[in-house]
C-alpha cells in the first residue's frame, strides 16, 4: 500500500546536517510499509491519497520520561501542597511514591491494565506518537514484573509506540527501609535478570537523589543492568546538586533527567560522554517550585536537550508536550527551535531511536502531526492541542 500525502503547506523537521530547522515547501510525502519512501513534488504512483488541507506537517512528538503505570490518584497531595506542604514532607507523611506503591500492589493485573491504558491513551490526542514508560510503583519482583507486563499489553493495544523502562530503583519499599543494601541486591540479582529474561524492558532507570539511591548503589544497579543488556537512564539532581550529572557521564547513560540543580562541571561531563539532558519543567510547575532547570546553561555546557512530561500521579499530570514546550521557552531559557528539537530529534536520541523516528526523512517511520498553523511558534503559543488536526502513526491516521 502506497499512501501519498498532498496539499501540505510546509514540512517542518530538524536538519541534522545544518543543525537547524528545515522547512520544505511544495512537496508531497509518499509512505510505504509505514515508512517515508519519498519527499517530492513528482509522486505519481500511489494507492491512496490523504489531503493535508494546507496543514503544516511535523514529526510525531516523543515523550521520553513518563510514569503511567499506576492506579487511582494523589489529588489529596495536591491539596496538601496548596496548603504549603513540600513533596518531601508529604512523602514522610506516607504519601509520595509509597502511596502509589500501596495502591498498585493491591490491584490485579487486569485492574492495573485498564487504569494504565486510560492513563496512556490521552497522550495520542496531544501529538505524542512514542512514549517512554517506566515501572517503579511496584518495588517488588512480582509487582515490577506485573507493571511491565501491563505496558507490553498496552503497547500491543494502542496506536502509540511504548519504550519500556524498569525502575525498580524508584524508592526503597517499607519492608526494606532498614536494610537498603538487601533491596539493592534484590534489584541486581533477581529483578533485573527476570526483567531481561522476559524481555520486558529496554532501559533501567535509577532515582539517584539524596534520600533515595546513592552513587555507589546506583553504580551497582547500572552495572547489573548492563550485564543483562539493559540501557541506562538516570533521575538526578532534582532537589539537590549531588553530582548526579557527573555520575551520568561516568556511567555513559543514554540520558540523565531532571537536572534542576546540576553543576556545570557535571553537565560538561555529560556532554563529553554523549548523555542527553532531559528536562521536565511540568514537574517544577506542578510542585509549585520556583527554580526551573537552566536549559540555556545546559546547552552552553554542550548537552543536547530533550523535553518530557514526567507524567505521573504525584508530581505532574500533564499529558501535553506543547505545554511542556511552552514552559521550557518561558522558564528554562529555550528558544522555540530548541523546544521543537527537544520533542523530536533530541527526544529520539534520548531513547536511542534517532535512526528511525524524530525526523521527517526518507526511511524514517511516518509518525506525523498535521497542524492548522502558520509557524511552529504557534505550537507552544496555543498551548493545547486545538490546532492539531490529525495524528499519523507509522502511516496510519489514528
Amino acid at each position: 500500500m502506497k499512501i501519498k500525502i498532498s496539499n501540505i503547506s510546509k514540512i517542518i523537521s530538524w536538519n541534522i546536517s545544518t543543525e537547524s530547522i528545515e522547512i520544505i515547501e511544495n512537496k508531497d510525502i509518499l509512505i510505504e510499509s509505514g515508512k517515508i519512501s519519498q519527499i517530492s513534488n513528482d509522486i505519481v504512483s500511489y494507492d491512496e491519497m490523504i489531503d493535508a488541507k494546507q496543514c503544516i506537517v511535523t514529526p510525531g512528538f516523543i515523550d521520553t520520561h513518563t510514569h503511567p503505570v499506576f492506579i487511582g490518584n494523589r489529588a489529596n497531595e495536591f491539596e496538601l501542597r496548596a496548603k504549603g506542604k513540600t513533596y518531601q514532607e508529604i512523602s514522610k507523611m506516607g504519601g509520595g511514591i509509597k502511596s502509589s506503591v500501596n495502591s498498585l500492589r493491591q490491584a490485579s493485573e487486569e485492574e492495573l491494565y485498564f487504569a494504565s491504558y486510560n492513563n496512556i491513551k490521552p497522550f495520542i490526542h496531544f501529538g505524542t506518537t512514542t512514549l517512554e514508560a517506566k515501572s517503579g510503583y511496584g518495588l517488588s519482583l512480582k509487582d515490577e514484573v506485573k507493571s511491565l507486563k501491563v505496558l507490553k499489553k498496552i503497547n500491543e493495544s494502542l496506536d502509540i509506540n511504548i519504550i519500556p523502562t524498569f525502575l525498580g530503583a524508584h524508592d526503597f519499599p517499607d519492608e526494606f527501609k532498614n536494610n537498603k543494601e538487601e533491596y539493592v541486591r534484590l534489584i541486581c540479582e533477581e529483578m533485573i535478570p527476570q526483567v531481561a529474561e522476559q524481555e520486558l524492558a529496554v532501559f533501567c532507570d535509577v532515582f539517584c537523589e539524596e534520600g533515595y539511591f546513592n552513587h555507589e548503589q546506583t553504580k551497582k544497579i547500572c552495572n547489573a543492568a548492563r550485564i543483562n543488556n539493559l540501557e541506562i537512564k538516570l533521575h538526578v539532581d532534582e532537589f539537590k546538586d549531588s553530582s548526579g550529572a557527573y555520575l551520568a557521564g561516568e556511567l555513559n547513560a543514554t540520558s540523565a533527567d531532571h537536572l534542576m540543580k546540576s553543576n556545570v562541571k557535571g553537565l560538561k561531563h555529560m556532554a563529553k560522554n554523549g548523555v542527553i539532558a532531559t528536562i521536565l519543567p511540568g514537574t517544577t510547575l506542578f510542585l509549585g517550585m520556583n527554580t526551573y532547570a537552566n536549559g540555556r546553561q545546559i546547552i552552553d555546557a554542550g548537552c543536547d536537550i530533550a523535553l518530557a512530561s514526567d507524567y505521573n500521579p504525584g508530581s505532574c499530570t500533564i499529558y501535553s508536550l506543547p505545554i511542556i514546550m511552552a514552559l521550557s521557552c518561558l522558564y528554562c531559557g529555550l528558544s522555540v527551535e530548541d523546544a521543537f528539537k527537544g520533542v523530536t530529534y533530541n527526544a529520539a536520541k534520548a531513547i536511542n531511536r534517532h535512526d528511525s523516528i524524530g525526523l521527517i526523512k526518507e526511511n524514517y517511520f511516518a509518525d506525523l502531526l498535521f497542524w492548522d498553523i502558520e509557524t511552529i511558534a504557534e505550537i507552544p503559543y496555543w498551548f493545547n492541542s486545538d490546532k492539531l488536526s490529525m495524528v499519523m502513526k507509522k502511516g496510519k491516521l489514528v
